[in-house]
């Protein structure tokens, strides 16, 4: 594991920090104070307040960072992966996709000492909002970070948290936070960790619970085995979380007690623009954003069309799930496939997820 830490005295001093002034919801300037490499292509970087504060945030939610790749205002949403429980900096861990234009510009240009803005936090996959009192977190890939910030919280906060920790990997080598979650296993007597790997479970330490090749009923039972008593949480690929999903179904698990977590799917990094380019071949109706106006198609969403016009929102899970593209509908009728985050108010208010909307009528919006 390599590390680069920030060469010069603390940014704040230590009255200073203790001092500070919690941070809770908005906009924020970050200091890379430390940036590390996870796995071949994973790394994490620590930020500080460029002002001292206090970072508050539920174990589980995300960051939006705003910057200017190539000239292009860009928004990409990650993860926090470190716990409130430590509140003086705040982590995020980020996987390098392939032809990913911000995990690769993360990896390749923010380094340490470096400034960059964020918003936040949101997300409702969060310890908080999701009630339990024996957990199950199951993972795959990146989607082991909300985990790592839940189990860290419950392992800080509480004594005895029963926790049953299922990471599913390609191999040893792509194992994230091994060696903390190994720390916290031999610190926490009920925390239960296990692994799943496609291959090379044989070289993992013995007396570690593992399996080897994909999750199944066989693999889930055997791993966890009063998995039916606990609330589950889920984070991964789609095709990985579907397949939980329909696995638990098979086994007439309980699904109120199944929760996941989604930020699309991969395709929205990757290539040469980070908005949709949307030609559109027939305008049914007019979306009004202030002085603009923009003609567009019945089957494009709210989103499309914000942001080919190159408007201002934050556009994290792009699936209905995360809640940051909330917007207003002051005129005009809209139809919606997701309202997950939506409290009845806000849906009486005219309230929307600009991802999960398509235009039924002219419209007139409020960012």
């Amino acid at each position: 594991m390599s590390i680069d830490t920030i060469s010069r005295p603390s940014l704040h001093s230590n009255e200073h920090q203790l001092a500070s002034n919690n941070w809770q919801h908005g906009e924020v300037e970050l200091l890379c104070v430390e940036k590390w490499q996870e796995t071949h292509d994973v790394f994490s970087y620590r930020f500080q307040g460029i002002e001292p504060v206090k970072f508050q945030f539920k174990p589980g939610q995300f960051l939006t960072f705003n910057m200017d790749i190539d000239g292009k205002k860009t928004y990409r949403s990650y993860t926090i992966s470190s716990s409130p429980s430590r509140p003086y900096s705040i982590v995020v861990t980020v996987k390098c996709i392939e032809g990913g234009r911000v995990s690769n510009y993360f990896a390749q240009s923010l380094n340490v000492g470096d400034t960059i803005n964020a918003s936040g936090p949101d997300g409702v996959f969060n310890l908080v909002d999701i009630k339990a009192d024996k957990y199950l977190f199951l993972s795959a890939g990146s989607g082991i970070t909300p985990m790592f910030s839940m189990s860290r919280w419950l392992t800080d906060t509480q004594v005895g948290a029963d926790i049953a920790f299922l990471n599913c990997a390609k191999s040893p080598e792509d194992l994230i936070f091994r060696t903390e979650l190994d720390t916290i296993r031999f610190n926490n007597s009920a925390f239960n960790l296990s692994y799943i790997l496609e291959s090379g479970a044989d070289q993992l330490p013995l007396g570690l619970s593992c399996g080897e090749g994909r999750i199944n009923a066989e693999q889930l039972t055997r791993l966890v085995q009063d998995y039916k008593e606990r609330t589950i949480f889920v984070c991964g690929p789609e095709a990985f979380m579907k397949g939980v999903e329909s696995l638990l179904e098979s086994l007439n698990f309980d699904m109120n007690r199944y929760h996941d977590e989604s930020f699309g799917t991969e395709s929205f990094e990757v290539g040469e623009t980070t908005i949709s380019e949307v030609e559109n071949t027939e305008s049914d109706f007019m979306l009004r954003i202030g002085d603009i106006a923009r003609a567009m198609g019945q089957n494009e969403t709210l989103l499309e069309g914000i942001e080919a016009e190159g408007l201002p929102i934050i556009a994290a899970c792009r699936a209905g799930v995360c809640g940051a593209c909330k917007c207003r509908v002051i005129e005009g009728k809209t139809e919606s496939i997701s309202e997950i985050t939506l409290t009845p108010d806000e849906i009486a208010q005219g309230y929307v997820l600009a991802c999960s909307t398509k235009l039924k009528s002219d419209v007139l919006l409020q960012l």
